[in-house]
């Protein structure tokens, strides 16, 4: 079955509860995010899910020459960061974004989807 990632997005800039208005804001929708996992686990789409650190917590990495560049902060500057994902299998990409939008309505946030390059489609990339 195909994988695809849902990246959660949300402000660079947190407050004290994240991207949440409240305390109990933010606890519903960890509540509801951890109903929303339980249903991807019950389903049969779970694979993986995670919370990722703020931003400025990032350090980069550039190994492309002769010499390793490390600097410290998230590799793009944006008004908007990746706050956490989710590694799904999904029958195709409508199914993915059905899950997307309920993922979106749990967490709150804005929920990116890509499907994982298969080796049919890195085939296909290497013949073009």
């Amino acid at each position: 079955m195909p994988r695809y990632m849902m990246s959660v997005f949300g402000a660079a800039e947190r407050s004290e509860f994240g991207d949440y208005p409240s305390k109990e804001a933010m606890l519903q929708s960890f509540a509801d995010t951890g109903a929303f996992n339980e249903k991807l686990e019950r389903e049969g789409h779970f694979v993986f899910a995670d919370g990722l650190e703020a931003a400025t917590t990032a350090t980069t990495v550039d190994g492309r020459g002769d010499k390793t560049i490390i600097t410290d902060g998230p590799y793009l500057e944006a008004k908007e960061q990746l706050g956490g994902f989710w590694v799904i299998e999904a029958a195709d990409l409508d199914e993915a974004l059905a899950l997307a939008a309920e993922g979106s309505k749990a967490c709150r946030g804005k929920i990116e989807v890509r499907p994982f390059q298969t080796e049919e489609s890195f085939k296909a990339l290497l013949e073009s």
